[in-house]
């Protein structure tokens, strides 16, 4: 995706009124993919593709991805959208990681699980706001620019494609997967080689890729376009990425559509119009913090520009970015855009806790996958109104005559409520509806449809779901509390009507049955009779429709109202056994065959299993349901207080004498970067292999004694400092230089010039200059100009104001370099602090000759790297998820910037240089959760502190009963023996 000047999901959701299931499971062997004008087609069969993005690698616990995606499931999605991280597999030429936290064949094969079709994504380029875009550090080193078809490039991107396109191939619907769509590049819009186009598509073919080839088209930059229909390069069913919101997160209240109407464009007259990346959050540019970027992109946003992207050009394919956000643990982020968070303001939150847009995600999923005729539909003519400020959109289904009618603000960014009566003529007869609609708001209404086993002429109130349960129909309408409603369904005699709950006034004339009422609640209409199977008609508001849930079983679908989360649902002879997750104990009703009679809540997770299914006491009420209460957690999780605190500190390499002779000689004059030194050898870290993290120089000349300054230049991305000594005196530092400041032709963005002090250095003695520099990733490649992803990180130039002398430099980063000694964990979880090469980060490491410190701030910090290490224990109740927090107290520290490690995992970075994130989740699997548990920060500091970071304490983000079982994520300990 752009830099995230544009992100959002890829959509896919299924639209037929059956029960939600899996598409493998409907996707036989020989499944295939087609597609034409109006939409997608599986087997034959047209579907509305809703997808939320997800990437694998921003939650480095594969246990935690189930849970996720059966979220991503239970909130109206029918497929996610996924990239796959080359730099995240790949920590040298020629080798690739495909286990562990890195299985992207678990993760496929947990998507069809959990009855998702995926849209794969591969890159070579993916941008995401990772590092490098995706493309690892080491193709810095390699000749030819990227996104290019030159030759080194070529053979590199090459390489990764045919290691992960077999992987994604045998997860295609035609292999028993749920792999419908390929993605070839990402945005490539602003750039011009079509060939390189052609060819990763050639590749993917060969490696056995049948399913139609898509790409994201983005920022009216393309100058290519004209070729999307039948030029080389041109992708079978092109996307258009849309991000109507910006990104101006501080401003949420007032921003309406700055960027666009949001209409996706369509591309080709003979495939679907398909919002390949349509904005479902944002990132933080102005260190506002999430739930601003949540505010920005909330409900309102969601009605109003999801509806009438649908309705207004006949969209059939969504890919919402994001639907979970993730973490960029370790040094996965970008350096320019983002911070440790990735939440993205996402529907998920980063902790895996449904927001409010979660639930208006599933009132417009359910519908899509309820209401089959939006799959095909035209232009129609649109109903009147008697008031100017309300305008209608209408579609019609040229097969069944189905009508869709949008109902919105003429002025879309209007801050007012306005009512209107709709004349709306359909096939069935012309109908007068009353209508009312918020300024920035919109309603699809739907008329003319065969809703099961009825007739719905028209009605004011949007459709959530619809069902046949137990030999009748279940429907659940809604609409804006406080707004009029009114529903007319059609029959051949007169019906009887029961109003069950709520103010309902009825009326039978000419074959319809109008029901008129106010949204308020929930109502509840029994009719039967007048030649139709009963209909069970559930009239709530947005709020009442969101605490519904639809699963299926092999019987027939289940609604179910008052869990927090229903995950599955079965039928097992009289009884329905729901696994489901309870945030309180509470009211559960259950729609379901008639021939149910008992309801069972499934055991919770927890890897002890101390509790099994638990049988819930039900009545059967008068609209025919299973009404019962069921548990919430059983106990509180027990967090302790963080004691026990020990203290080092580090940098020896900064004193004269610390032993350097196993560093690697910087010694190197050329470069394949296109900024060339001006004067010396090559210092880039990227060149010596070392790609992440922290980087230490060490140089050595001889004194003269009439040395004044030491002059220096460092890249390192947005965020990122250098501190510097000479022969153990620490002379302070500077900011790293940054994407907008660099370019060719100007290879001194981050200069810092340090007085040395007098009589400091001794004529005719060996002076050592240290230099730690912190590196806060690459560039993305958003232009496919090597002048920004081949920018150097690390020092550029280094001079000895005052003397003639040569420095001879020695550089060191990362143990091992590209030669990793921690796989597991891999290539972007440790950079080069001597801390991390020693272990301290790591379980095990035997600390107890530190000094003991009552907390990390109760000590005073001096300039460099401070080191502390606690333990904890935990024992999580068993049957409960608890997503767990570390938060620090007090004011974000301007000047220090902390790592953050549980259990040997970067889990993230926290400082004011950094953004304004004070909370870290601390996801299951990394976090043991019934053991003991290493915490370890490294603090480094560019000036004396009064203290270190905090307070600092574990919190609980949230906990239901249910959740799925999480094992520990297996990390080496200390030592680490590779």
């Amino acid at each position: 995706m752009v830099r995230k000047v544009l992100a959002v999901l890829a959509a896919l959701l299924v639209l037929l009124p059956v029960p939600l299931q899996g598409p493998a499971a409907a996707a036989p062997a020989a499944s295939r993919v087609t597609y034409d004008h109006h939409s997608l087609m599986i087997d034959g069969r047209r579907v509305v593709v809703q997808a939320a993005e997800i990437h694998y690698f921003r939650l480095p616990s594969p246990g935690l991805w189930r849970d996720v995606l059966e979220k991503i499931r239970a909130g109206g999605f029918n497929a996610v959208s996924v990239y796959f991280d080359w730099a995240y597999h790949s920590p040298k030429p020629g080798v690739y990681d495909f286990t562990g936290v890195r299985d992207v064949d678990r993760f496929l094969r947990t998507a069809e699980r959990a009855g998702l079709y995926v849209v794969a994504r591969p890159g070579p380029y993916i941008n995401a706001e990772t590092t490098g875009g995706g493309f690892p550090g080491w193709l810095k080193n390699v000749p030819g620019r990227g996104r290019s078809s030159d030759p080194g490039f070529t053979e590199a991107y090459r390489d990764w494609l045919h290691h992960i396109n077999p992987i994604i191939a045998r997860h295609q619907v035609g292999r028993g997967g749920s792999v419908i769509l390929y993605n070839a590049e990402n945005e490539y819009a602003a750039n011009t080689d079509a060939a390189y186009m052609q060819d990763i598509q050639d590749q993917a073919r060969a490696d056995g890729i049948d399913v139609p080839i898509t790409t994201n088209d983005c920022c009216d930059a393309a100058d290519w376009t004209s070729t999307w229909a039948t030029g080389p390069g041109a992708v079978q069913m092109p996307g258009v990425d849309d991000y109507p919101q910006s990104f101006d997160c501080p401003n949420a209240e007032t921003v309406w559509g700055p960027w666009g109407e949001g209409v996706t464009e369509r591309l080709r007259d003979d495939a679907p119009v398909f919002a390949a990346e349509y904005q479902a959050g944002s990132i933080d540019l102005n260190n506002a913090g999430y739930e601003r970027c949540r505010a920005l992109t909330g409900p309102a946003y969601m009605k109003y520009f999801y509806k009438s992207n649908l309705m207004v050009s006949g969209a059939t394919l969504f890919n919402y970015y994001m639907g979970f956000g993730g973490t960029n643990w370790g040094f996965l982020a970008q350096p320019n855009d983002v911070y440790t968070s990735y939440d993205y303001g996402a529907a998920l939150t980063e902790a895996r806790q449904p927001t409010a847009k979660y639930d208006e995600f599933k009132r417009q999923g359910y519908f899509l996958q309820s209401v089959a005729p939006l799959a095909k539909t035209d232009p129609a003519t649109a109903p009147t109104t008697d008031n100017p400020a309300i305008g209608v959109v209408a579609r019609a289904n040229p097969d069944t005559g189905t009508r869709f009618a949008l109902v919105r603000h003429a002025d879309r960014a209007a801050s007012t409520t306005d009512a209107a009566t709709l004349s709306w003529t359909v096939p069935d007869g012309t109908y007068t509806l009353p209508v009312q609609v918020r300024g920035r708001d919109a309603h699809v209404l739907v008329g003319a449809y065969d809703l099961g086993g009825q007739r719905l002429a028209a009605s004011s109130s949007e459709i959530m779901t619809h069902a046949c349960i137990g030999g009748r129909d279940v429907a659940v309408l809604y609409g804006t509390a406080g707004s009029p409603g009114a529903t007319i369904l059609r029959y051949s005699a007169k019906p009887q009507v029961k109003v069950l709950e709520g103010d309902v006034r009825w009326a039978f004339a000419g074959g319809d049955l109008r029901l008129d009422y106010t949204h308020r609640g929930l109502a509840r209409v029994l009719v039967s009779g007048g030649g139709r199977r009963p209909l069970l008609l559930l009239l709530g508001t947005d709020e009442t429709a969101a605490t519904f849930w639809r699963a299926g079983t092999d019987a027939a679908p289940v609604l179910v109202r008052g869990t927090s989360l229903v995950r599955s649902a079965a039928a097992e002879g009289g009884a329905v056994r729901l696994t489901a997750d309870t945030a309180q104990a509470g009211e559960v009703e259950v729609f379901a065959d008639a021939r149910a009679s008992r309801l069972r809540l499934a055991g919770g997770a927890g890897d002890r299993e101390t509790t099994g299914d638990t049988d819930v006491r039900v009545t059967r009420t008068p609209s025919g349901s299973l009404l019962g209460r069921v548990p919430g957690p059983r106990e509180a999780a027990r967090l302790p207080a963080l004691t026990g605190w020990r203290v080092h500190d580090e940098a020896p390499e900064a004193v004269p004498g610390f032993d350097d002779s196993s560093w690697r000689t910087a010694d190197k004059t050329t470069t394949e970067s296109p900024m060339k030194p001006k004067a010396g050898p090559v210092l880039y870290a990227d060149d010596y292999g070392f790609h992440y993290g922290d980087v230490w120089y060490r140089g050595r000349f001889t004194a003269t004694g009439a040395e004044t300054a030491v002059a220096l230049n460092a890249i390192t991305g947005r965020r990122g400092r250098y501190l510097v000594w000479l022969d153990g005196r620490y002379l302070g530092s500077a900011a790293g230089g940054t994407q907008a400041d660099v370019d060719a032709a100007n290879p001194e963005p981050g200069p810092g010039r340090f007085t040395v002090p007098a009589g400091l250095l001794k004529p005719g003695r060996t002076a050592t200059l240290a230099v730690l520099v912190q590196n806060m990733g690459h560039n993305d490649d958003w232009t496919a100009d090597d002048n920004r992803f081949k920018q150097p990180r690390g020092l550029v130039a280094a001079s000895v104001e005052g003397s003639p002398a040569t420095v001879a430099w020695k550089i060191q980063g990362a143990r091992g370099g590209e030669d990793l000694t921690d796989p597991v964990r891999g290539p972007l979880n440790t950079g080069g602090l001597y801390g991390e090469r020693s272990g301290w980060h790591l379980p095990g490491y035997p600390d107890r000759s530190w000094k003991e410190v009552a907390a990390p701030a109760a000590r005073p910090l001096a300039p460099g790297v401070t080191w502390y290490r606690t333990e904890f224990g935990l024992d999580l109740p068993g049957g409960q998820d608890v997503s767990v927090g570390l938060r620090f107290g007090g004011a974000v520290p301007a000047g220090s910037r902390t790592m953050i490690y549980l259990n040997g995992w970067n889990i993230g970075q926290y400082g004011g240089d950094i953004g304004p994130q004070k909370e870290f989740v601390l996801p299951a699997g990394l976090l043991r959760e019934h053991g003991r548990n290493t915490l370890a920060l490294a603090v480094t500091s560019t000036a004396a502190a009064t203290g270190g970071p905090g307070p600092i304490g574990l919190f609980a983000y949230g906990a239901v009963r249910g959740g799925v079982p999480v094992p520990d994520v297996p990390g080496p300990s200390y030592p680490l023996t590779r």
